[in-house]
């Protein structure tokens, strides 16, 4: 295993598509939830422990061999709004281009075969950290990274936030993170023995909320 792939999976000029999503940060903005440094912490913090916890199980999975068909069906069971499993089919079918091309394997090419307009992208980013020789912890890692830095960035761009603060932020939610990212990999192990059903199905109401209403916005900067 070379950890180093990890740094090229998690960073975030990796070809993923992540730079055109905000995570909802863009609806939250506009709610006036999110005005500034400690509010995006506290966004952060609380997509962190569900949607995170959620996506970080599954791509953990996924990295070990539990089946990506079932985790895929397990993550549209976990996802009620419409519009952000389009999302999350977007952005694995742009994952997967990139990880194919980086990191090619059988399990990939199936995968995209399955699923030609796109699997969940936490799926993905399993199989391709799987690719990469990583395991059940680092594409957890990875995946918890990114439910939190993905807002941090949109909101710089959406608030004009100090790039300094929000960095911040997300510095000061690391001890979580590593919570978040071993409980999930803790979870994907049981689901090797016991199926799917093990994985966590925390929910974040807000998110799924704000996905719809921004999904029919006639104006946005980012795609969700």
């Amino acid at each position: 295993m070379s950890r180093a792939a990890l740094l090229v999976l998690a960073d975030g000029r990796f070809p993923a598509g992540g730079h055109a999503h905000s995570g909802g940060a863009e609806a939250a903005v506009k709610a006036g939830r999110i005005t500034g440094a400690a509010s995006l912490e506290d966004f952060c913090r609380g997509r962190l422990h569900t949607a995170g916890l959620v996506s970080a199980s599954l791509a953990a999975a996924a990295a070990i061999g539990v089946d990506p068909v079932a985790l895929d069906v397990a993550a549209d069971a976990r996802t009620p709004s419409p519009a952000l499993r389009v999302a999350a089919r977007r952005l694995g079918r742009q994952l997967m281009r990139a990880a194919r091309a980086t990191w090619p394997s059988v399990e990939l090419d199936a995968l995209a075969r399955e699923f030609p307009k796109g699997a969940h992208q936490p799926v993905v980013l399993g199989l391709a950290a799987r690719g990469a020789g990583l395991g059940a912890e680092d594409a957890a890692y990875c995946s918890a990274y990114e439910a939190v830095s993905g807002p941090a960035t949109a909101s710089v761009r959406l608030l004009s936030l100090d790039p300094f603060d929000a960095t911040g932020a997300l510095a000061r939610l690391a001890p979580e993170l590593d919570l978040v990212a071993r409980a999930a990999a803790d979870a994907a192990r049981l689901a090797l023995d016991f199926g799917v059903d093990a994985l966590p199905a925390a929910s974040a109401p807000l998110l799924e909320i704000g996905a719809e209403a921004h999904a029919a916005w006639p104006v946005r900067l980012f795609a969700s």
